[in-house]
């Protein structure tokens, strides 16, 4: 099980992948899956395909492989991020390499959901946001999850949606599981009614 830490608010460094449509299967290929149960050492995985030659060198001209990438932790990338299958790993794969947050105007359902349960903010953002982030790459920004807000360097500051309990779950450093056991007293004492 991912471990989860409290997020409020935190500053990181943004990398740009703005590819439109990028699927689970890009972001972790189905061959790494069946040898991974934890997230653990999922990172060194995430977009093998891109990251890689066939010879297992890293390609130097992907961004992740290059040094303004190393200090990123939120990853800013192109419309329907996240697409396709419904694999959990494609969000263990991105916070074990050290993402705590992705951008996009879109992203899939399924993702998104199976993100906030793993401690990964899936941040949707108006276009005219997006827009300048892919044009200012390594760029700092502010996620604020108790204003549901985030800040450039320009000082602009975007609005964006997250569901309540998941922003509860992320604010309170717990998982669904851990908010259930919170009230295992009060489930026993109900199944226990006569």
């Amino acid at each position: 099980m991912l471990l989860m830490s409290k997020i409020i608010k935190f500053s990181a460094q943004t990398v740009n992948l703005p590819n439109e449509d990028i699927d689970t299967d890009q972001i972790i290929p189905a061959r790494f899956l069946a040898q991974a149960s934890t997230f653990e050492d999922l990172g060194k995985d995430l977009f093998a395909d891109w990251r890689y030659e066939k010879t297992g060198e890293l390609k130097q001209d992907f961004i992740l492989n290059q040094p303004e990438a190393s200090e990123a932790e939120v990853l800013v990338t192109g419309n329907n991020f996240g697409c396709g299958s419904s694999r959990e790993h494609a969000p263990w794969a991105l916070v074990d390499f050290g993402f705590k947050a992705i951008i996009s105007t879109s992203f899939a359902d399924i993702f998104r959901n199976n993100a906030l349960k793993n401690g990964l903010i899936p941040i949707v953002v108006d276009r005219e946001t997006h827009h300048w982030l892919l044009n200012h790459p390594a760029t700092m920004v502010t996620i604020d999850l108790e204003a549901m807000e985030l800040s450039l360097e320009n000082g602009h500051a975007a609005p964006f949606p997250i569901e309540p309990f998941s922003r509860y779950c992320l604010m309170s450093d717990i998982n669904q599981l851990d908010y259930i056991l919170r009230h295992n007293a009060e489930i026993t004492a109900y199944e226990n009614k006569e």
